[in-house]
């Protein structure tokens, strides 16, 4: 999977500045969500990046990389960046754990938040990104992201997917990401293979009952109306049931 083409000039800044703050300790730079998965859209998608680095990064190198890579220093084009520096023994351990060393949130469009320790709160979602970035991870500079993420293993992983759809159950964020976000966990759960919110969702079509409100979930991504709470709730429920089964 490449890069889509008007991202590249930001990513090869971030990739200089962070080669520039982290030199020889750098290993690779890595894109995931939607652009490992092939399914970015200008101005309603992310931009996922994921460094990782050996040998120790001092708290104000860590404080210094959030400064010099948060949107006001660099714009970032998309709707903001979700940046995750990793030790590499985090990267290669396949483990539950956030581990990070840094993650920045910033964005024209996303709330600035910049942890120098990993936080209790959606912690899930650290380990399930980088079973993304092993599997489909987009190399932005070093090595392939597959000899530096290693496969988290099933036992490790489908608890954390539980944990990310109760965390849509408490009503976060809207109701086709839950929706679509739950179909592709199904699909992992099936498959073992990760794919964009909208290819699960095509591939869920076929193995529901009533594909209606997957239907409408996916028009939703393309700017339809947003599917109800209490229908995606439903939906990601019954699938969270196939999880712990």
């Amino acid at each position: 999977m490449s890069v889509p083409s008007q991202l590249a000039p930001y990513l090869d800044e971030v990739v200089a500045r962070l080669q520039a703050m982290l030199g020889s300790r750098l290993v690779g730079v890595y894109a995931g969500g939607p652009v490992a998965l092939g399914a970015y859209q200008q101005g309603r998608s992310d931009i996922d990046v994921a460094p990782v680095a050996e040998e120790q990064v001092s708290r104000s190198e860590r404080e210094s990389l959030g400064a010099v890579l948060r949107h006001e220093a660099l714009p970032c084009p998309a709707r903001g960046l979700e940046l995750v520096l990793y030790p590499l023994e985090t990267a290669r351990g396949g483990g539950a754990d956030p581990g990070f060393l840094l993650n920045l949130n910033t964005g024209r469009r996303m709330a600035f938040r910049l942890d120098l320790d990993p936080v209790p709160e959606a912690s899930h979602w650290f380990a399930i990104d980088r079973s993304i970035l092993a599997q489909r991870g987009v190399t932005l500079a070093g090595p392939p992201a597959g000899e530096v993420f290693a496969p988290v293993a099933q036992e490790v992983l489908f608890p954390l997917l539980a944990r990310s759809l109760e965390w849509h159950l408490e009503g976060i964020g809207r109701g086709d990401d839950a929706v679509l976000n739950a179909a592709r966990a199904w699909r992992y759960l099936t498959e073992e293979r990760w794919s964009s919110k909208a290819e699960a969702g095509g591939w869920a079509l076929t193995r529901v009952a009533d594909p209606s409100l997957v239907r409408r979930a996916l028009r939703a991504r393309k700017g339809g109306r947003d599917v109800r709470w209490d229908e995606a709730a439903a939906f990601v429920a019954e699938v969270r049931r196939h999880i712990e089964q």
